[in-house]
């Protein structure tokens, strides 16, 4: 039996600071490896982001480990990203809007990342226990709409997130039966070079606080009864 409507939220500087985390983690690794290395270490991880698509910082850190096999610090800087205190990076009024959308609709998690390092990310925000279990994590979502849509039947989807590619790709193939929101969090959404090359989303916020403004038929594009 399907939903009448489920909402999609994406993960990494849409309901979590991500660009706050990633320089936590550069403060970290200068402190202990030195600006040398950790340059090596963010050149790894860049590369490894082309290579897969999506952030991967421990599979970053096990190449960094290749790269400098006696480097005993590296074991410091797993243990940090493993207990980071990510509940701490939530933006303001994440869970809210969470709870707001229940009123309406299935909540679900729908991420790019790995398979360890992202659902760590997940549980220890709290998102996890907040969406009660309803994860989706791949390498590419945009590619897996079928997939979403067998776990999760819909009428309608709404979909989250602060990458104008994804919300644009994901348009184009659900069309009507998707609104797309974009929140202007994060390095991506105020890439101008980038978001130029799309078009806008059906909703655009500034924060994802602002969506605890609206009602149901906004976040659906229906029209008032």
């Amino acid at each position: 039996m399907n939903d009448k409507i489920v909402f999609l939220f994406d993960v990494d500087n849409t309901l979590l600071d991500n660009d706050r985390v990633t320089q936590d983690l550069r403060t970290f690794l200068e402190k202990e490896v030195g600006g040398e290395r950790a340059g090596h270490y963010w050149e790894i991880f860049e590369n490894l982001r082309r290579e897969l698509g999506y952030a991967d910082y421990l599979g970053a850190l096990q190449r960094y480990r290749i790269a400098f096999p006696y480097d005993s610090h590296v074991l410091a800087v797993s243990t940090y990203l493993v207990n980071y205190h990510f509940a701490n990076r939530l933006f303001p009024n994440s869970l809210d809007v969470l709870e707001h959308c229940k009123k309406f609709g299935k909540v679900v998690i729908l991420t790019d990342g790995d398979v360890v390092f992202q659902p760590r990310k997940i549980e220890r925000s709290g998102l996890f226990e907040a969406v009660e279990a309803n994860i989706l994590i791949y390498i590419h979502k945009e590619l897996e709409l079928r997939d979403v849509e067998r776990r999760y039947p819909a009428d309608h989807y709404v979909l989250v997130d602060d990458k104008l590619r994804i919300l644009t790709a994901i348009k184009k193939i659900w069309q009507e039966k998707v609104t797309t929101i974009f929140p202007r969090q994060g390095h991506y959404a105020f890439d101008e070079k980038e978001i130029a090359k799309y078009p806008n989303a059906d909703i655009t916020i500034e924060r994802i606080g602002d969506l605890l403004s609206f009602n149901k038929n906004q976040l659906t594009l229906c029209p008032p009864n």
